[in-house]
């Protein structure tokens, strides 16, 4: 089974950046799509950005233009670049790989002055 672990959340200013990272455990990481998602009090979990094997992405009109989804299938580790946060980017946010198949543990972003 495919082990994720997320890190490089934490707490930023409006209008910071944060770069989150996501290793994944195995070496056949480099077939499978990528995708960050994210989680907030009293709202339903949803993907703010994926990336195909072969490298294509895709964003949430909430992310596209801030946020940036790219992979280093060298090192199995997917990372998404945060730009111009704010506050209604708080979340917790998940790495997934082949959309659901396994799930990290999650990394909190709190974006507050």
């Amino acid at each position: 089974q495919v082990q994720l672990v997320e890190s490089g959340g934490g707490l930023v200013q409006p209008g910071g950046s944060l770069r989150l990272s996501c290793a994944a455990s195995r070496s056949a990481f480099n077939i499978y799509a990528m995708g960050w998602y994210r989680q907030a009090p009293g709202k339903q979990r949803e993907l703010v950005a994926s990336i195909t094997s072969g490298g294509t992405t895709n964003y949430a009109d909430s992310a596209k233009g801030r946020f940036t989804i790219s992979r280093d299938n060298a090192k199995n580790t997917v990372y998404l670049q945060m730009n111009s946060l704010k506050p209604e980017d708080t979340a917790v946010y998940f790495c997934s790989i082949n959309f659901g198949r396994s799930w990290g543990q999650g990394t909190q972003v709190t974006v507050s002055s």
